[in-house]
């Protein structure tokens, strides 16, 4: 008797327009498809019905987290699989013809997926009001980083620092991701020039990983503006521990509301603008530049796509990062020139990206029963996804991450900083 996998192969082939890149297991055990392949399980029917029902990215998506999908082995290698099979190998859908359309309904039938819509998962953003007005821009901010303190705390190294690290050791096992966050804080500090006293506003401080180790080891006077309240709690439960109150002040403020001009010697922004959303853009470089005193630096460290990627997509815009917008490096260069700063360094972190998330998904991976018990398993299974997919993403030049040196000139134009690069990043 011709197995469910058998049935669903050919139709497959068909609406994706060419040969299976992944091996299929059908519920009743049956298998079709390229035997060295990644293994795609598909546990009940419900799995076609949710991609009847919802075609696609997401309906694909939301099969995995809810469990009616599994690969089996390394997730990556099988995102890897589907996604050379759409870019080297041309799959392409067809064009479906009405007869086409319904033999693809008569399978459907026969293998019983046909019925009611399955319930989404839990996990879906759902936001309401003007993209990127103040009380979405929250409610965005908090579906993702509000979701626990205790949460990252099982995911990032103990700096709590959610963003990518720099790498400088491959021959060092004893080298990991602390080392590497540790690294790239100092980084940050060395091309502002941090020196004890100098002000430094931190934009969308996340957990305070750069705020706190400036102070600490800098002796910069820190003011952090995060919209999570969660975050900021966090932050400023750390001062305290670390007796840095002379030295660090943290609330909740949009960029929009920063008040004064001219107040600091230096303004971070990591990883914070890809929140900001395009037409907006142009507002939050003018305030990077408002409170920058003449010749102070920014730092904008800041993710990117290719030129003709999406940059997100619907999975992370629904479970992960909703409103979130990435754009290619050269135009958001362009948008910090137009408010005025002057561009004076641009370095690409995109492989310490795929590090970072390689290391996030092996600690998620190491630590995947008590996430399961802190957040529950589609969660955990969203972050799988999300992390699987982001370290290929960047790993294959779909995505970069960028620092994004920049300087507020005087009024007579003139820079913040002259000699040798090596002098512009204090001597790193």
């Amino acid at each position: 008797m011709k197995g469910a996998a058998d049935t669903l192969a050919p139709l497959l082939e068909q609406f994706t327009g060419g040969p299976l890149p992944v091996r299929l297991r059908a519920w009743d055990g049956s298998t079709a498809g390229p035997r060295d392949a990644p293994v795609v399980v598909l546990r009940s029917r419900r799995a076609l019905r949710r991609l009847l029902w919802q075609p696609g990215e997401l309906g694909l998506a939301e099969a995995y987290i809810t469990g009616d999908i599994d690969v089996r082995g390394d997730l990556t290698e099988g995102l890897r699989a589907l996604w050379h099979a759409v870019r080297d190998d041309g799959l392409r859908p067809p064009r479906l013809t009405a007869a086409d359309r319904l033999r693809a309904a008569g399978a459907a039938v026969r293998l019983g997926a046909v019925g009611p819509r399955p319930p989404a998962p839990r996990g879906r953003a759902r936001l309401n009001g003007t993209p990127h007005s103040r009380s979405r821009d929250r409610a965005a901010v908090s579906h993702h980083y509000d979701l626990s303190n205790d949460f990252y705390e099982l995911l990032l190294d103990p700096s709590m620092a959610y963003s990518c690290g720099y790498w400088t050791r491959d021959d060092d096992p004893a080298y990991g991701l602390a080392d590497a966050q540790r690294d790239k804080l100092e980084l940050i500090c060395r091309k502002l020039d941090l020196r004890p006293g100098m002000r430094l506003l931190d934009i969308g401080c996340g957990w305070g990983a750069l705020a706190l180790y400036a102070a600490q080891t800098h002796r910069a006077q820190v003011h952090a503006v995060t919209l999570s309240a969660a975050q900021r709690d966090f932050v400023r439960d750390r001062i305290r521990e670390r007796g840095l109150e002379e030295y660090v002040t943290v609330e909740l403020r949009d960029y929009r509301d920063l008040e004064g001009s001219g107040g600091y010697e230096a303004v971070t922004a990591i990883e914070m603008g890809e929140h900001v959303g395009d037409a907006h853009y142009p507002r939050f470089a003018g305030a990077i530049h408002r409170m920058l005193r003449p010749r102070g630096r920014a730092l904008v460290q800041q993710m990117s796509r290719g030129r003709a990627a999406p940059g997100g997509g619907a999975f992370i815009e629904t479970y992960i990062a909703p409103d979130m917008h990435m754009r290619p490096l050269g135009r958001t260069v362009a948008l910090l020139e137009e408010a005025g700063l002057e561009v004076r360094a641009v370095e690409s972190l995109r492989e310490h990206y795929a590090r970072t998330v390689r290391a996030w998904l092996a600690t998620l991976e190491r630590r995947w029963s008590d996430v399961v018990l802190l957040a529950g398993e589609e969660t955990a299974r969203v972050w799988r996804l999300y992390l699987a997919g982001g370290a290929l993403a960047f790993a294959e030049r779909r995505m970069g991450v960028d620092q994004i040196l920049a300087v507020r000139p005087t009024s007579d134009g003139t820079g913040g900083a002259a000699g040798t690069p090596a002098a512009w990043y204090g001597g790193w």
